[in-house]
C-alpha cells in the first residue's frame, strides 16, 4: 500500500459528536446520490453480525444504485474482525474484476479494521493484507485516475 499511497482515502467519522455523526452521514449520503449517473463508481456496503457464536457477513455490490452482486458468508467459531476483513476482502476482489471500474467506494462499519489492515508493520491479518493488496495493485495499475474510498458507517446509524 506504499506504493500508492494517493489511491487511499479513509473517512472516519467521531463516534460520540452527533453534529460530527450527520455531516459525515450527509457526506455520504451526497456522493451516493451523484454516483446514480456515473458509471464507474462501485460501492461495496458490507456489514458483519454475530449471533450464538455464528458470524454473518454480507456484501452489496452496487452500480448506479442497482445491486449487481450480493454475498453472503457464514461462518462458526471465527472473529467477528476476521470476518469483517475477509467480506471487503471478497468485495474488494470481485469490484476490481468489473469492467470500466475506476472509482470503489467501500462503506463498513469496520473501518478502523481496514485501516490497520492497511498497516505493512501489522501482520496480524496478513492473508487478508496480502490479497486485497494485491487485487488493489492490478486495479491501480490499469488506470493512473483509479480510486478506492473508505467509509465509516456504524452499525447503529440510523
Amino acid at each position: 500500500m506504499d506504493t500508492f499511497p494517493n489511491y487511499f482515502s479513509f473517512n472516519t467519522v467521531k463516534c460520540k459528536d452527533a453534529k460530527a455523526r450527520t455531516a459525515h452521514l450527509n457526506q455520504l449520503k451526497n456522493v451516493y446520490q451523484r454516483s446514480s449517473n456515473i458509471h464507474d463508481i462501485i460501492f461495496i456496503i458490507s456489514d458483519t453480525s454475530v449471533k450464538n457464536n455464528i458470524v454473518t457477513s454480507v456484501s452489496y455490490i452496487q452500480r448506479k444504485h442497482n445491486i449487481i452482486r450480493k454475498t453472503i458468508y457464514h461462518a462458526m467459531n471465527i472473529s467477528s474482525t476476521k470476518a469483517k476483513l475477509f467480506i471487503i476482502r471478497c468485495g474488494i476482489s470481485q469490484a476490481t474484476q468489473i469492467q470500466e471500474v475506476k472509482q470503489i467506494v467501500i462503506i463498513t462499519d469496520a473501518i478502523l479494521v481496514v485501516k490497520k489492515n492497511f498497516n505493512t508493520s501489522h501482520y496480524l491479518y496478513q492473508l487478508h493484507s496480502i490479497t486485497i493488496s494485491n487485487d488493489l495493485r492490478k486495479f491501480f495499475n490499469k488506470n493512473p485516475n483509479n480510486l478506492i474510498t473508505f467509509w465509516d458507517c456504524l452499525s447503529d446509524n440510523p
